[in-house]
């Protein structure tokens, strides 16, 4: 962290969890109380608001747009915010939407945290390395007067492809690590060994990843190029073109209203990807997962030609929608 973030850390502000998720889901458990208010920016990960209901906290939605790349504004961050306001989650590179929050945003974010002296963030690196140039990465800890107050989680899952090792870690001011270990003691306790020794592995290629993520990433990108470009082809489809992890939130809410022979009206995102699925053998997610009925979101983490077979069952599939379009 000190290496790639500019951030430092003792080995006790380091917590090593059983994945990324339980990081997250004790951070939430440690810092929330019964009341308090978690600010998550839609669209989310979906398991974020319910890791706020899990401590008896209250999710606070806020909506961003497709036209700002889905990035949080922070004028309405600001306006949001209140004496219950206690955690606010950032997730950048961001899953479902692939945005990569600049430097400058988080700086004006800061600008409202350190205006709020009992508001922490959460800041979800775990797409750090999956990130297309020219964006880059910025830890929310490493921003001035944020190390206080920012508990960061990483993993092992996204850049090195060990989602099934469940390895990932926190670290943050040694008062907060110290309450989410306590968590942790009573729940899992430590994290796998043979994780973790194959976690030193993955730390062992070098910077970012070395060659091996940087050739995954160099991937990644050629295959959300050939996806941008064939969606931007499609009539009424909506893109904010990912700058970081592997995904495409498309607003496809430009079909919702037609009726489709043999399945019935396509009225929101489950229902449309519920059709795709019937009618094209494509398995997408619908968007109000994620808090956002108007977009679907694609995984690329896929090869090239299966990716390429998908875009073109779906373009087949939706001709038969293609009359609720508006010219």
């Amino acid at each position: 962290m000190a290496e790639e973030n500019g951030i430092s850390y003792t080995p006790d502000q380091i917590l090593v969890s059983n994945g990324a998720k339980q990081s997250i889901l004790q951070a939430v458990l440690a810092v929330c109380s019964p009341g308090d208010e978690v600010i998550i920016p839609a669209p989310f990960w979906v398991s974020y608001p319910e890791m706020a209901r899990l401590a008896d906290a209250k999710p606070v939605i806020l909506p961003t747009h497709i036209s700002e790349n889905f990035l949080l504004d922070p004028k309405l961050l600001e306006s949001e915010l209140n004496e219950k306001s206690r955690l606010l989650i950032i997730c950048s590179p961001s899953n479902p939407t692939g945005s990569v929050y600049p430097r400058k945003l988080l700086e004006e974010i800061a600008q409202i945290v350190g205006r709020h002296p009992r508001l922490l963030v959460l800041s979800d690196e775990i797409y750090e390395h999956i990130i297309y140039a020219p964006a880059t990465h910025t830890s929310f800890a490493f921003l001035p007067g944020m190390w206080e107050r920012t508990l960061t989680v990483n993993g092992f899952s996204k850049a090195f492809a060990m989602t099934g090792w469940r390895l990932g870690y926190l670290a943050g001011p040694k008062h907060f690590v110290a309450a989410c270990g306590k968590i942790q003691s009573q729940s899992t306790s430590g994290a796998s060994s043979i994780a973790q020794k194959a976690g030193v592995a993955a730390l062992g290629l070098g910077y970012a990843g070395g060659e091996a993520v940087s050739i995954m990433v160099k991937a990644f990108q050629e295959r959300r190029d050939y996806l941008v470009k064939n969606f931007g082809e499609l009539e009424g489809v909506k893109i904010s073109e990912p700058k970081g992890a592997f995904y495409l939130f498309l607003d496809f809410s430009s079909y919702y209203g037609a009726e489709a022979e043999g399945f019935g009206l396509i009225k929101d995102s489950e229902s449309l990807c519920r059709f795709l699925l019937d009618n094209a053998q494509v398995a997408l997610v619908p968007g109000d997962a994620f808090g956002n009925d108007s977009c679907i979101r694609i995984s690329y983490a896929a090869s090239l030609p299966t990716l390429q077979a998908a875009v073109e069952r779906i373009k087949k599939a939706l001709i038969s929608l293609r009359p609720a379009v508006p010219a």
